[in-house]
Formats: C-alpha cells, sequence, structure tokens
C-alpha cells in the first residue's frame, strides 16, 4: 500500500504471495513474518515494518541474503523427493515424515535468533537443521565431514536452546529441535567412540 500510494521509491522483496518462497521476510511489530500472509487487521492501528534482524540490510526492507546462505555447510543445496503418497508406511521407528525440506529459506530464524547477535560465526539454526535433515537422510553424502563442521563451538554448542528460531519459522520445520537432536547425535557419536577407545586400552 505504501509502495503504491505514498511512496513509490520503497523497497522489498516479493514473489509467490502465498508463503512459499519465503522472499518476503519481514519483521512486523518486532516480530518475524512473512509479509504475504501477515493480516493487517490483526496487528492494530499503528503497523511497524522493519528488515528481518541479523542480516545487512541493503536498503529498505531488502537484505542481503548471501549472507544467510554463506552460514550452510558446503554439501548445500541438495535435491530431495520431498512428496509421498497418503497410503505409504513410514519405516520402522518413525512415527511420520518430517522434512526439512520444508524450509523456504526466508531468514526468519537467523533473524528472531538472539546469540546470532553476539556471535557472528555461528552457523545459525537453518543451517544447523539442513545438516541434520542430512544425517537423517544421507543418500551417500559425507556424514563424517557435516558432523565435524557441526561439532564446531560455532555449531550446536553454540545454541541456547531458546527456541526463537522454531517460534519464527513460517513452514514448521522446528529448527530448534533439530539442533537438539543433532547435539544427540555428536554426544552419541562421541560415547561410541570413547567406549572403543577404553575396549582398546
Amino acid at each position: 500500500w505504501i509502495q503504491v500510494r505514498r511512496d513509490r521509491t520503497l523497497a522489498l522483496r516479493h514473489s509467490c504471495l502465498h508463503a512459499a518462497c519465503g522472499t518476503c521476510g519481514v519483521r512486523v511489530n518486532g516480530r518475524e513474518g512473512l509479509a504475504c500472509v501477515t493480516m493487517v487487521h490483526d496487528l492494530g492501528r499503528e503497523v511497524s515494518v522493519e528488515p528481518i534482524a541479523n542480516i545487512p540490510v541493503l536498503t529498505d526492507l531488502v537484505v542481503d541474503m548471501r549472507e544467510f546462505y554463506a552460514r550452510f555447510p558446503d554439501e548445500h543445496p541438495i535435491v530431495r523427493e520431498s512428496e509421498f503418497l497418503d497410503q505409504a508406511d513410514t519405516p520402522e521407528g518413525i512415527e511420520r515424515y518430517g522434512r526439512y525440506e520444508d524450509c523456504i529459506e526466508c531468514g526468519l530464524c537467523l533473524s528472531a535468533c538472539p546469540v546470532v547477535v553476539t556471535a557472528e560465526r555461528y552457523a545459525g539454526p537453518a543451517a544447523l537443521a539442513y545438516a541434520e535433515r542430512v544425517l537423517e537422510e544421507p543418500r551417500g553424502a559425507e556424514t563424517a565431514n557435516l558432523l565435524a563442521w557441526a561439532d564446531d563451538p560455532d555449531g550446536v554448542w553454540r545454541c541456547h536452546a531458546i527456541f526463537e528460531c522454531t517460534e519464527a519459522c513460517p513452514s514448521s520445520v522446528n529448527p530448534a529441535a533439530r539442533i537438539m537432536s543433532l547435539r544427540g547425535s555428536l554426544l552419541s557419536r562421541r560415547l561410541r567412540a570413547q567406549r572403543r577407545s577404553e575396549a582398546t586400552e
């Protein structure tokens, strides 16, 4: 409305207009959201719209997403099959399918993360959740390198488990839970290595 009626120079990104592309991520009244599906009538009489946080701003509401993608491990991206037939059975031990591919790479989780403010080298929730998803279903990916990448001091251990990233996620990816799962995998790996070491002594 502002761009059309008040200021034609206002720069903003938009594309799909139905919460599928993640292009229009912003902060509305201090909270992360997708502009295309944020209902103005739910916000009150005063509405504040800002660019997402923790990513360099290019102009107005447009941020430099290269900062977001630079945090991902080298294996990113991987194309995966993402849909399953309703009648398909899940593998043993898995109650239901949960796909990290639901991530639309909007950057809202990184914007909401309080850790990034004080730890610029922190990999961030989207990248770590992606790593956990690859570990969950490697499909030939080199998981040892991925685990080493995640085990860095600025990897999973930097997360303070505040779950703001999950709260901000518009696609129900639950990055915080994936980070906790990745921590569990790393601890299990350390325990197995310790037991092997003790067995050979």
